[in-house]
């Protein structure tokens, strides 16, 4: 029963990961494209927590909060240099 829930959860984050991915590529600014972005990065940091908890891989814990705080630090890179425009 858990098995299939985390199967749903997996299923279901990678399609809202494919349609963000499609708002990435075609957004029509770079507001929509960082936004995009910064979904696509918080979607793999669940992805990887999903795949600590079954795989008892708590490595992988360490690995997605390294992954989290560089995202957010590439998000605030990007609205600097957003905003010098």
């Amino acid at each position: 029963m858990i098995l299939r829930l985390f199967t749903f959860a997996g299923a279901w984050m990678a399609g809202l990961m494919a349609v963000v991915s499609w708002r990435l590529l075609r957004g029509p600014t770079l507001a929509d494209r960082v936004v995009a972005l910064d979904a696509v990065n918080t979607l793999v940091v669940a992805s990887m927590l999903l795949g600590a908890v079954l795989l008892h891989g708590t490595w992988m814990v360490d690995v997605a909060i390294i992954y989290a705080l560089l995202s957010y630090v590439g998000t605030l890179y990007i609205a600097r240099v957003m905003r010098k425009d």
